[in-house]
């Protein structure tokens, strides 16, 4: 089992190198220029990638954009996965933006502002 989690986790870290490299090389839709993958969660039967991705902009209009591009892209980046990957199957991939940064700023604010009041 644990063998598993490891393989899992480590075509999870491919596909996330790769991702970003494929977006910097390959795609040269100006959609997702500035989009950076920031993990990738697997499912367990290898089948399935969900791509969390961010951009450096807070606007909901580039976010959107963002994330038409990547889905615009991904027949590219499954057909250039499968020729850096030995893999019998590339898994589809998925592509949802990642509020973890932004929740992490949002707390840290709010602890600085603790801060000032006290």
């Amino acid at each position: 089992m644990a063998m598993a989690n490891h393989r899992i986790d480590r075509v999870g870290m491919e596909i996330k190198r790769e991702v970003n490299d494929i977006l910097q090389k390959k795609v040269r839709d100006p959609r997702v220029q500035g989009v950076t993958i920031t993990e990738v969660q697997m499912q367990g039967d290898l089948s399935l990638a969900k791509v969390y991705y961010t951009i450096m902009s807070d606007l909901a209009s580039d976010n959107q954009k963002a994330q038409t591009g990547l889905e615009k892209a991904t027949g590219t980046i499954k057909r250039e996965l499968g020729k850096q990957l030995t893999m019998y199957k590339i898994p589809d991939l998925v592509f949802e933006k990642d509020n973890s940064i932004a929740y992490g700023n949002k707390i840290d604010q709010l602890l600085r502002d603790l801060d000032n009041k006290s």
